[in-house]
């Protein structure tokens, strides 16, 4: 080649637009912030995942936009907090408690088709989008495919599997046999959508049924965990365990997948979860995971029910092993794919995590939620606001407020309302500035409250408690 066609040669592949990044985005439901290796959980083997987390900033303070799964998923894919989007509870919800001190408050019971999710933002970029796994959005006509994505499978307006294990009967997933795993399946569709759209930049949306109940897992992996508890005398629950062990094999299928089609450099990975570890299932008195020392759990707005694990690897960018303390919030992930792709801003409650991603910081802010219900896990109605190392959570039924130190009080263990009364007044003045600029729906007093019986319906672990 002449040094003048080496140079045209150069210049034109200098002229040539830089592809634009895949996104892989796994939402895993019910997953506890310290549920990985990487996150110091003592028993539970995720080596892919530690793995990738090494490879990826992992941040150490990052949080669900809500304590159950519905509201998250709609805040993931259009970037706003739920209380703005009246999708407060999960889909569709539970029936009022005929004796409870406050009113069912209705909520949407899907997410609207007139929100802009990520697949339809993403679209004009010249994205292929895949929803694959739980959608928890709405039923026939707000499914994946009519809210921007190219291919729906498995999702629909369901909140859990019937099942872990074939036949299955979801929605472009038909089939197989009681020994066929459905957290396996998705994984090989996930690998079919990549495979199909390995030359075009693409959005895959895997938002896992596991670890979700039904509590299932395969039997020999079970009985692996069963004797490694019983080795290291624990109270653990090894069906869980095993679970988390299949999830992680997706995530090695997954990335062993990118890898063989040369697409690693170029693929953005952001795992996260929905919403806090459950904690019992059912009127089980046995624990299903262990989110201490975070306080309580899924259902609730102490830490336990909030805060999530969350890896962000962003190929050439994220520094290998980074773990970035900042509060982060799950609208900052819909900010930050549509700032990677490069595409225009949408109104977001979320604000772009890349400067994090790059070694900088963001601006402090303050992060807010808004839960006016009772969880199936015995949560009460309120509301909470974080700003610094601050936290405020306020109870909807009296009003009455209780205040946090976590950095001192990473438990929600000292109450410092009485002693510190103008910064807890100034939180919950702040949390209701916000609860109005988004405005959010409060919950009304039922006039047939009866103390007597308050916890109708619910018995042994379910009881609304203040325990761990």
């Amino acid at each position: 080649m002449t040094r003048r066609n080496f140079l045209f040669s150069s210049l034109a592949a200098a002229a040539q637009p830089r592809r634009k990044p895949n996104f892989i985005v796994v939402l895993v439901d019910d997953l506890g912030w310290r549920d990985w290796g990487c996150y110091g959980h003592p028993f539970h083997e995720t080596p892919h995942i530690d793995r990738l987390a090494a490879e990826s900033a992992r941040f150490t303070q990052a949080y669900a936009a809500c304590c159950v799964c519905s509201p998250t998923r709609a805040s993931l894919m259009t970037g706003k907090y739920p209380a703005r989007l009246h999708i407060t509870d999960w889909i569709p919800g539970r029936r009022q408690w005929p004796a409870s001190k406050l009113l069912f408050v209705d909520f949407e019971q899907q997410l609207p088709l007139a929100e802009t999710t990520l697949a339809e933002a993403l679209k004009p970029q010249g994205y292929k989008s895949a929803s694959v796994g739980k959608w928890h959005l709405g039923a026939d006509g707000f499914t994946p495919t009519d809210q921007g994505f190219d291919l729906n499978v498995a999702g629909d307006r369901r909140g859990s599997p019937p099942g872990y294990f074939g036949p299955f009967n979801m929605t472009n997933l038909q089939g197989g046999t009681k020994d066929d795993l459905l957290t396996d399946r998705l994984t090989v569709e996930a690998g079919k959508f990549i495979e199909a759209n390995a030359a075009a930049p693409f959005l895959l949306y895997l938002p896992h049924y596991t670890v979700h109940t039904p509590i299932q897992a395969p039997a020999a992996l079970t009985e692996k965990y069963r004797k490694k508890i019983e080795a290291l005398k624990l109270e653990a629950n090894p069906i869980y365990a095993a679970m988390m062990e299949t999830l992680d094999n997706s995530i090695g299928a997954l990335r062993a997948k990118i890898a063989s089609l040369g697409l690693d450099k170029d693929t953005v990975w952001i795992i996260t979860s929905d919403n806090g570890g459950l904690r019992f299932e059912g009127k089980s008195p046995k624990p299903v995971t262990d989110n201490s020392p975070a306080r309580n759990g899924k259902g609730h707005l102490y830490e336990g029910g909030i805060r999530v694990p969350l890896l962000i690897r962003w190929p050439g960018v994220t520094r290998d092993g980074a773990s970035p303390s900042t509060p982060v919030i799950t609208p900052d992930l819909h900010a930050t794919i549509l700032d990677i792709a490069g595409s225009a801003k949408q109104q977001s409650d979320g604000v772009s995590l890349t400067p994090i991603l790059r070694g900088r910081n963001i601006a402090d802010r303050a992060l807010y939620w808004h839960y006016p219900h009772y969880s199936n896990q015995g949560g009460k109605p309120s509301g909470a606001i974080r700003e610094g190392d601050w936290k405020l959570i306020e109870f909807y039924e009296d009003m009455r407020v209780e205040l946090f130190n976590l950095k001192s009080d990473p438990s929600e263990r000292s109450n410092l309302a009485s002693k510190e009364p103008s910064r807890a007044r100034r939180l919950q003045a702040k949390l209701a500035a916000w609860r109005k600029s988004v405005n959010a729906v409060m919950p009304q007093v039922n006039p047939k409250y009866d103390p007597a019986t308050e916890d109708q319906g619910l018995t042994g672990a379910e009881k609304p408690t203040t325990s761990v």
